[in-house]
């Protein structure tokens, strides 16, 4: 994963010496480079990461020397270096930020070509009035910080909010492939249904379930940031590896349903489909390259979390592996726009005024009344029913005597 190796390192107390030390070994590599889902979930934790960051490394117990300051440490060494051009560092110095050495012609070109999508897909919503620009917008927001980070690769800000944007920006690309067949469902088939599921709850479980699990993924984030305990630390790994994994079961259940869309309507309207074809071709695909992404995602800590860890030295696999499988979905979602096929009645889920919507509000309110309204009414009259039962029954006792 292109991310940041750790500032903030752990602080353990050495036998005879009461004193903080930093600890460069292997564990710290895992925190950083999942600390930035600790963001997704909530939106102060930057400035957390920030304070606690700046907290520990002042706190840490130095010797100087006149190039580089070494840290002692109870089970690991590890040595601040002075940056360089750029704010370069090796990668295995405590105040390195990256793994590998980013690139800034790589970054900036990335950030170009998915501005330029973000382009396309913002003049295609104006005409169409389907937005689909948001997963494109947030890959250019996020490479614009890395490309002005590799040019200061001290500063955190920049390392967090690039992988902020990068990681989470495929999850509108997700939603927005989950809407665009439901209404494709709604548009075409004759109940708007399929698999006995309705189109508007079809897009409601998907997007939700897509939500629930990004949830997941940030908890688990959330607690690879402790640098305390380590069981934490493994137990967090453990809960985001399943959320990404159970997500992309989610995403291969979807493909299944989707190929069903297409048999089922080549089967009622056959070579009639027209464009339609080629725009769910175009949903699949885009689906498999997520599935890429996600795969990716899913074994880059298979060979270990350390400097020999190829997937993690190297800017070009998630450059190749993440953002080229996105930005060949973006280009895919400009060539192929819902809006070309999405035309017409029904072409989009009914949509409320607010009138209607007022209306239907003061509808609802009017039954709840008059529902509790039956259930007095009901519990009154079974009252009195009682009532008089008790009451036959003392007349009959009346008359036995």
């Amino acid at each position: 994963m292109d991310t940041f190796a750790p500032n903030d390192n752990i602080s353990s107390n050495t036998k005879g010496r009461d004193e903080n030390v930093q600890n460069d070994a292997s564990p710290d590599k895992l925190i950083s480079s999942r600390v930035t889902f600790t963001i997704l979930t909530t939106l102060n934790i930057t400035s957390h990461l920030l304070d606690s960051t700046y907290t520990t490394y002042t706190m840490s117990t130095t010797t100087h020397n006149p190039t580089t300051t070494t840290v002692s440490s109870a089970t690991a060494t590890c040595t601040t270096a002075v940056p360089g051009k750029y704010g370069r560092v090796p990668a295995d110095a405590c105040n390195s930020n990256y793994f590998f050495d980013p690139s800034f012609a790589a970054n900036l070109a990335f950030c170009v070509l998915f501005g330029l999508a973000t382009l396309v897909h913002l003049i295609q919503a104006i005409l169409f009035k389907k937005a689909t620009i948001m997963g494109a917008a947030w890959e250019t927001i996020g490479f614009a910080f890395k490309t002005i980070g590799s040019h200061d690769q001290q500063n955190t800000t920049y390392v967090l909010l690039g992988q902020l944007f990068f990681l989470l920006a495929p999850l509108w690309i997700n939603a927005f492939v989950y809407m665009a067949v439901a209404r494709m469902v709604y548009f075409r088939m004759p109940d708007q249904k399929l698999l006995g599921i309705k189109a508007i709850r079809m897009t409601l479980l998907f997007v939700w379930l897509d939500i629930v699990l990004f949830i997941v993924q940030g908890a688990g984030g959330s607690m690879l940031s402790n640098t305390e305990d380590m069981k934490i630390v493994r137990l967090g790994m453990k809960i985001y590896m399943a959320g990404v994994g159970l997500q992309l079961g989610v995403i291969l259940i979807f493909i299944s349903i989707t190929a069903f869309f297409y048999h089922k309507l080549r089967q009622l309207e056959g070579r009639s489909m027209g464009r339609m074809k080629w725009l769910i071709w175009t949903m699949l695909l885009v689906l498999v390259l997520i599935v890429i992404r996600i795969v990716y995602r899913l074994i880059e800590f298979g060979p270990g979390v350390n400097d020999h860890n190829t997937l993690l030295i190297h800017e070009e696999y998630p450059l190749g592996l993440d953002a080229t499988p996105i930005l060949i979905a973006l280009v895919l979602l400009n060539v192929m726009h819902p809006g070309f096929v999405l035309r017409g009645p029904d072409s989009e889920f009914p949509k409320l005024s607010r009138k209607e919507k007022k209306a239907l509000k003061e509808q609802k309110k009017q039954d709840k009344n008059r529902a509790k309204e039956a259930k007095k009414a009901r519990k009154a009259g079974a009252q009195e029913l009682k009532n008089l039962s008790v009451g036959e029954q003392s007349n009959s006792s009346r008359e036995m005597v």
